[in-house]
């Protein structure tokens, strides 16, 4: 049985033919006097940032900065990051933006991977920029930002007094130059007009993963304007003018940028930006600002839920609080659920699913309405289906395969990486495009998708495909466990095996006697197959850039260990 069609939502949304600068700008016209931008309690109007944004684009202009050419962006959530990825966009320019935590062999690598002529850094991390600048093939121009530039000067003296630092002088030996005498002191130019281009590259972002190398991922303007319009017409929030988010994560994921930065500043809402996080001061910026939308993954919302300020905080003023970027297990969603509603906000944490492929988002749970385990319904324009993986043969209703999306949002494709292309960008009969996502899923008779795990990600044990993801949706219901990760090992009869890495609760002691607790517990809900055969506690376990538990980590971990026995 073929899976229902795709219901067609009322009519195509009326997607704008322009730029993302072109997108802010109509928000400036209609919107000039709002907040556009929240930082460290200095404010920036929507007239005043398409100001900056002008002045940068001419300043890139310039130095020389043309149509396609790549500037890296290398920083945290900062205004000036902000100004310089619409400013690249208002002369037709791309940016690549990088994670600023990234290795100096790593920033050498996304230099010369897209010829970057620029790269525009925060000042904590200019002695590693300009190393892997020195290491790069070509000679890129460092650009400086610093943060006391963007508070007044009673703030800027606070903050410079609160942390102590020594700053460096800069230029630094021809090496770099400081953002605001770039801007303040480039040449008067005039820059030419410049044509909207559906299939044009306006961002680079990079695939996740701890492993191999990181794939440049083409994404359109087109692409981030649909998402601004499939969010606001799904969320059941008039996000607009008055309405504030607190962006906290970070420009380089396509969460932070598609939603956390363009969905607002598309729609005139205001963008709180948190360029370092820590749940302390994270829970006390949602006290002091009151935003009215946050987001963030899983692991963010685990921390929140212990801070001390938040005990007796009243969150009345939350409108809508999502998750993405990886699994929410139901527990965490129903220990959140409760908590918001025992601090007067009447809400549900709402998940969603999307890739950095597809900007971020392409399915969001109901605002009224949740299942257990789904991650929601498409967004406006967005098709699903599960197939066989790798195939276009759609599978029954309710039955496990491989998830691919059609719509707007998705991306041009990757950067020099056509053999990768081929396998994830696929046309059917009817010509129109599919995104092979390479992750597992189903969709139930209501059209709600329902996320299990990444495909590579699976476990052969005894011939038996072995999911990961249940294993650790089961262990995570342990009252003893914190959280985890299941890999599989090498094992001589069953091929593979299922080792099970636990962080318990605070308190809780790491002994057998808590092994074989929990061993027995899987009994009760885990298949024999699925059973964990070795358990490891850890007191934490290795992350990705943004927050997911690192599991090819301890796969690497557990292959070092079989090698060297």
């Amino acid at each position: 049985m073929k899976l229902p069609p795709v219901e067609k939502k009322r009519v195509v949304l009326p997607y704008p033919e322009t730029t993302m600068f072109g997108a802010v700008l109509d928000a400036a016209n209609r919107f000039p006097k709002a907040p556009a931008l929240e930082f460290m309690g200095s404010y920036t109007t929507y007239t005043q940032l398409i100001k900056k944004i002008e002045q940068a684009a001419v300043a890139f202009y310039a130095a020389g900065i043309r149509k396609n050419d790549v500037v890296t962006i290398c920083t945290p959530n900062i205004p000036q990051a902000i100004v310089a990825i619409y400013a690249l966009n208002r002369i037709g320019a791309i940016a690549s933006v990088v994670h600023p935590l990234s290795s100096q062999k790593n920033i050498t690598y996304y230099l010369d991977y897209t010829d970057s002529k620029m790269i525009l850094t925060l000042d904590n991390f200019y002695e590693k920029v300009r190393d892997a600048v020195a290491e790069a093939k070509r000679d890129t121009r460092i650009l400086v930002a610093r943060i006391q530039d963007e508070l007044n000067p009673v703030l800027a003296a606070g903050y410079i007094l609160k942390s102590g630092k020594k700053y460096l002088k800069f230029p630094d030996k021809g090496h770099g130059m400081e953002w605001t005498n770039f801007v303040k002191y480039a040449r008067r130019v005039t820059i030419p007009p410049v044509t909207y281009e559906k299939e044009k590259t306006a961002i680079i972002l990079y695939s996740g993963g701890t492993s191999g190398t990181p794939k440049g991922i083409r994404l359109s303007d087109f692409g981030f304007n649909a998402l601004g319009m499939q969010l606001v017409e799904e969320s059941g929030i008039n996000v607009t003018y008055g309405v504030k988010f607190l962006s906290v994560m970070p420009i380089f994921h396509g969460f932070g940028l598609g939603i956390g930065i363009h969905t607002m500043l598309e729609n005139g809402a205001m963008c709180i930006l948190i360029p370092q996080f820590t749940k302390d001061t994270y829970a006390q910026t949602v006290i002091k600002k009151q935003p009215h939308l946050i987001a963030g993954v899983p692991t963010l919302y685990e921390a929140l839920l212990g801070v001390d300020a938040l005990k007796n905080a009243d969150l009345s003023f939350l409108k809508g609080v999502f998750c993405g970027g990886d699994s929410m297990s139901v527990e965490l969603k129903k220990r959140c659920d409760a908590f918001f509603r025992e601090h007067n906000a009447d809400i549900q944490i709402r998940e969603g699913y999307g890739l950095t492929e597809s900007v971020n988002a392409t399915c969001l749970t109901p605002i009224d309405r949740y299942k257990e385990g789904s991650i929601g319904l498409p967004l406006r324009d967005m098709n699903f289906k599960i197939v066989e993986p790798g195939t276009f043969n759609e599978l029954p209703t309710g039955e496990l395969g491989e998830i691919i999306i059609s719509g707007p949002t998705i991306m041009l494709g990757y950067l020099k990486n056509e053999e990768e292309n081929e396998k994830t960008l696929r046309h059917d009969e009817d010509g129109t495009k599919w995104l092979f996502t390479g992750d597992l899923g189903c969709v139930d008779e209501e059209g709600f998708v329902y996320f299990k795990q990444r495909i590579k990600r699976m476990i052969i044990s005894s011939g038996y495909n072995v999911y990961p993801a249940q294993i650790e949706k089961v262990l995570n219901k342990h009252p003893d466990i914190d959280y985890c990760c299941a890999i599989g090992v090498k094992d001589a009869y069953k091929m593979h095996k299922v080792r099970a890495y636990i962080v318990l609760k605070d308190g809780v002691p790491e002994t057998d006697e808590e092994k074989t607790k929990i061993l027995e517990y899987c009994k009760k809900y885990l298949d024999v197959i699925e059973r964990p055969r070795e358990i490891v506690f850890r007191k934490e376990l290795p992350r990705t850039l943004v927050g997911k538990v690192a599991y090819r980590v301890l796969e690497d971990e557990a292959a070092e260990e079989e090698k060297n026995k």
